[in-house]
């Protein structure tokens, strides 16, 4: 079965950026890890919410914000998809996760 990873933490205004994050030894060797067991197929660094763009259309209407559609101090820096035999297995990798020791890593099953 696949999983999103949802990657992200608190907003704490520090410079560090998803990328840095994501460059740092651990962060790593957890895909490499990941890679080796052939459960990650794929993951993303996201842009700052700054850069994003929400689209909402209501009465036919397109609606444009800047930044993410909720104000909030968690953001999502990232995302993982892996493959996995079952949640305890999906739950164990996103435990492993770097991010996971400061911020958060929500798993969620995707439609198949």
């Amino acid at each position: 079965m696949r999983y999103l990873l949802l990657i992200g933490g608190e907003d704490d205004g520090s410079d560090r950026s998803s990328q840095d994050v994501c460059g740092e030894d651990d962060s790593t060797a957890w895909a490499e890890e990941m890679t080796r067991r052939r459960v990650l197929l794929t993951g993303e660094v996201l842009r700052p919410p700054s850069d994003a763009t929400t689209v909402r259309v209501r009465d036919g209407e397109v609606l444009l914000s800047d930044g993410p559609f909720a104000e909030t101090k968690e953001q999502m820096g990232g995302f993982s998809v892996i493959e996995c035999a079952n949640l305890d297995e999906a739950l164990e990798i996103a435990a492993a996760h770097p991010v996971a020791k400061y911020g958060m890593v929500e798993v969620r099953p995707i439609w198949e």
